[in-house]
């Protein structure tokens, strides 16, 4: 008899669970997703600023980094939740978990990034480190600058981001339709 226990057996922690292997994408849909993500975040936004203002900001390149940094540092983080949710389901859980994840996933990653250059910038003002007043003014710095984003940032990702979203759910919903979990992939190899 061997030592330890079986490889099928659900005691083996050496393997992770088969949904959680399956949700970590491959390095090639992590990257192309996160680059092809990130620049569509950023066309959103430039298309935005010129429906508005015709691109008559300063701020130009800082949002389109923003925007893209946002994008792809959400991708591989919303594919993982998209594979790990949807693992062995129909289409429809495919699209809908693509677009509550890429959605909730890039908002929440762009602010994120926008609260933190907002709280560098405020820093210079703030308190001791870890003191009672830089704690709460920490706190507020942040949820000032994603109340910030919420009002004047998400509406750089409409309409194109709202078309590209459907879209890209839309594809990644087909790409898993009537294959079995293991085979199911957003880029195919």
């Amino acid at each position: 008899m061997p030592n330890g226990p079986a490889p099928n057996d659900p005691g083996n922690s050496a393997r992770p669970p088969s949904r959680l292997r399956f949700a970590v994408p491959s390095a090639r849909a992590a990257l192309v997703g996160a680059i092809l993500w990130g620049l569509a975040m950023t066309l959103s936004a430039q298309l935005a600023l010129w429906i508005a203002i015709r691109l008559d900001t300063w701020h130009l390149l800082a949002l389109s980094l923003l925007f893209f940094a946002g994008g792809a540092i959400a991708w591989p983080l919303a594919l993982f939740a998209i594979r790990f949710c949807s693992y062995r389901r129909n289409p429809e859980v495919w699209f809908a978990a693509s677009v509550l994840f890429l959605s909730c996933g890039t908002i929440a990653v762009t602010a994120a990034l926008f609260a933190l250059q907002y709280r560098i910038y405020y820093a210079q003002w703030h308190g001791g480190f870890l003191t009672k007043l830089w704690i709460i003014q920490f706190v507020y710095t942040t949820a000032a600058a994603v109340y910030q984003f919420a009002v004047m940032g998400v509406r750089l990702y409409l309409p194109l981001g709202a078309v590209i979203l459907f879209g890209t759910a839309l594809m990644i919903a087909r790409r898993s339709a009537g294959k079995p979990a293991e085979r199911a992939a957003i880029f195919p190899t």
